[in-house]
């Protein structure tokens, strides 16, 4: 086993609750690059859990009902055929697995009809970052550690109508990257924090598409919306990821025996994006509360202010002369770096006789917040009440963590099982 070593400073304590997840602040706001990524404690929230989602692009708010259904989309879960009573599902997805072999995610979920117009579910997200060295400045080892964080979820979805849903979910979060260990005087610890999802769906009637039977689903998850999170009571409160995801599904049946679904989903972070600060001769420039903001907004607000404020906040690209003075922010960019927020996921799913479904996707993030690009593939297959998810992500650009590495999902529906249901 790999160990992985860390000097045990304040900022390396906070900063490895972004990097535990892959995810690198690339920020050059500062310096007039055109990266500004945003960053935000516990990624892993957003990490796809289930292959067949995650054989799709990442799309799922608008997909058949699974016990998935709980991370995509709660409101969903009330609209499970009446006669699956109940359902489990367990992922395993490994993380970084080129370079370690002891970071991964599980993830269990399951759902409970309670009658033909609402559904409970419950789901169980645990992080494992493996086998930590804690080291101070001088390279003298402290402990070794194993950091995870852990997510607890509770959810309600309802018809609200024959066709319209909708849903909610509490959730508990916590996360212990370091073990409690103390450094340059402040105590570090495990950070902690709770949030609801808020959700809908809706599906058309069946309509007909060159004579084939078809329908749309629409779904749309407001997920994380929830108190900002702190590892030490000396730093300031970090946001965690609220994000929405807005999507549609449309789904024909081919033929008696085939069925094609098309997916898209859109997904805009709902937290401050990092401003451009005034530069003079190279140098940030500093009032009487800190860096003066050059363009965009401070970043230091409340939760609601936060999430509102998301959708009007990018600061554009920034002009510096050769002098290093900021002088302007390019005309347009404003807007144009708020589009760039948004990622886009597109899947596809065929499925045959309701026991073998084959899967596509891709998943699409602008290089200037993050550059994730991928392709992803997959494969289930059902037996009875037990159905196999596999998927296998190949990256476009920079290495993913998840690239070339083979994910599976286990799920269970307890009911009738002769009749159909989507793999």
């Amino acid at each position: 086993m790999r160990l992985k070593t860390i000097s045990i400073t304040l900022t390396s304590a906070l900063l490895f609750s972004v990097s535990s997840s892959a995810q690198v602040n690339l920020s050059g706001a500062e310096t007039g690059s055109d990266i500004n990524t945003i960053t935000t404690a516990v990624p892993f929230l957003l990490i796809s859990p289930d292959s067949r989602s995650g054989a799709m692009g990442d799309v799922g708010v608008a997909l058949s009902p699974d016990a998935n259904s709980i991370h995509w989309n709660p409101a969903k879960l009330a609209f499970i055929d009446n006669d699956k009573d109940m359902g489990f599902s367990l992922s395993y997805s490994p993380w970084l697995r080129a370079l370690v072999n002891d970071i991964n995610l599980a993830y269990l979920s399951g759902y409970k009809k309670l009658d033909k117009n609402s559904a409970f579910g419950f789901s169980l997200r645990y992080f494992s970052l493996g086998d930590i060295t804690f080291t101070n400045n001088y390279g003298q080892e402290i402990r070794n550690f194993k950091p995870n964080e852990f997510a607890l979820d509770g959810t309600y979805s309802r018809k609200l109508g024959e066709r319209f849903g909708a849903g909610l979910a509490a959730r508990y979060i916590y996360s212990n990257l370091t073990g409690g260990i103390s450094s340059t005087g402040a105590d570090v610890k495990a950070g902690q924090s709770v949030a609801v999802d808020i959700s809908a769906y809706y599906e058309t009637e069946t309509f007909e598409v060159s004579g084939k039977d078809a329908n749309v689903a629409y779904g749309l998850n407001i997920s994380n919306i929830g108190a900002k999170m702190s590892y030490t009571d000396a730093a300031n409160r970090d946001f965690i990821p609220t994000n929405m995801r807005l999507g549609s599904a449309f789904n024909v049946e081919l033929d008696e025996f085939n069925k094609l679904t098309l997916a898209l989903d859109a997904n805009k972070l709902l937290v401050p994006t990092q401003p451009v600060y005034l530069q003079e001769n190279g140098s940030t420039v500093y009032g009487t509360d800190g860096p003066v903001i050059f363009s965009g907004k401070d970043p230091n607000v409340g939760v609601a202010s936060g999430i509102f404020g998301s959708f009007s906040d990018a600061p554009g690209d920034v002009v510096i002369d050769e002098d290093g003075n900021t002088t302007a922010i390019v005309k347009g960019t404003k807007f144009k770096e708020e589009l760039r927020e948004v990622n886009i996921s597109v899947g596809a799913e065929y499925l045959y006789n309701n026991l073998l479904a084959i899967r596509a996707g891709y998943f699409h993030e602008h290089w200037s917040k993050g550059n994730r690009r991928f392709v992803s593939l997959g494969a289930g297959i059902r037996y009875s009440v037990f159905e196999l998810d596999l998927s296998y992500l190949l990256a476009l650009t920079q290495a993913s963590p998840l690239a070339n590495t083979l994910r599976f999902t286990l799920r269970f529906n307890f009911g009738d099982v002769d009749s159909e249901s989507s793999i």
